[in-house]
């Protein structure tokens, strides 16, 4: 099922892959701001993070579920999570890993926080990145 992208579609991507291309258009959507512009600018709001990490969780259904719609939020969370450490690996070019869930998640977002600050990154950077990543778990195994 192809992905659906506007921001405020109540489809919500429930495999890394898919959560992945979500964001790249998402970011496409609604560009790139680093450090106290993070929401500036027409389109942007605290439910619509313009940066990459913020992108993941957008796409992932932070702020966009619907009322009286059922979704199976423990495999959105799951694909969330291995997203994040799909595009942390994608980004650094090693495993981002610790031995718990938590640190491990911890240590994705870091990141792509970092690779996020870098001056001048742009929404063409974070959707490539994005994409390659989303190949990327096209052919991973869970």
């Amino acid at each position: 099922m192809p992905t659906r992208h506007t921001p405020e579609s109540i489809v919500i991507a429930d495999t890394p892959a898919a959560i992945l291309e979500w964001a790249a258009r998402h970011i496409e959507h609604v560009g790139i701001h680093q450090g106290p512009h993070l929401f500036a600018g027409p389109g942007r709001t605290a439910t619509l993070p313009c940066w990459p990490r913020g992108a993941l969780q957008v796409a992932a259904s932070h702020g966009r579920g619907a009322a009286g719609r059922t979704y199976d939020w423990d495999r959105i969370n799951r694909a969330r999570d291995q997203a994040f450490g799909i595009l942390a690996e994608t980004l650094t070019g090693h495993p981002v890993d610790a031995d718990d869930p938590a640190t491990a998640n911890a240590r994705h977002r870091e990141a792509i926080d970092r690779w996020s600050a870098d001056p001048g990154r742009a929404a063409a950077d974070a959707a490539h990145a994005f994409r390659t990543a989303a190949a990327r778990a096209e052919h991973a195994l869970f």
